[in-house]
């Protein structure tokens, strides 16, 4: 299955989810990293007009599990889950798109690590997140 191929099947999977609601979606993939985007709104917004922590979050968590599910040496067989994440916002945004671009600091046979940058339309940095993935086998 090409790249594109599988930026198109996992974006038909947004339906009915939170990435629906949020309007976070998969751009591209290489053999290490995965990008996603969202568009800032006025929902995404907390009451001071800056782009809420918490939707920050939701595309970075977003883009680290897809990447470590898309990455896994076994995925018939494992299944990636979120165990831990950490983020640090420097600059705030209250309009245009966030990018969350995922590459690994780790990728192990039971836990996957990965660095999470979200930045805006130039490129600036907005947070930096760090994601912390269990690989469990999964459940027949």
């Amino acid at each position: 299955m090409t790249d594109e191929e599988i930026i198109y099947l996992m974006n038909a999977r947004r339906a009915g989810t939170l990435m629906e609601t949020l309007g976070i979606e998969y751009i591209s993939k290489d053999d290490r990293t995965l990008l996603g985007r969202m568009l800032v709104t006025s929902n995404h917004l907390q009451p001071a007009g800056i782009l809420h922590g918490g939707a920050t979050l939701a595309l970075a968590e977003t883009i680290g599990s897809a990447a470590s599910n898309i990455f896994l040496d076994d995925p018939d067989s494992f299944i990636a889950v979120g165990q831990e994440i950490a983020a640090n916002h420097v600059k705030s945004v209250s309009n245009g798109y966030v990018h969350a671009k995922a590459k690994f600091l780790h990728k192990g046979r039971t836990s996957h690590v990965l660095e999470i940058r979200i930045t805006n339309d130039d490129n600036n940095l907005i947070s930096f997140v760090k994601m912390t993935n269990v690989i469990l086998p999964k459940k027949n």
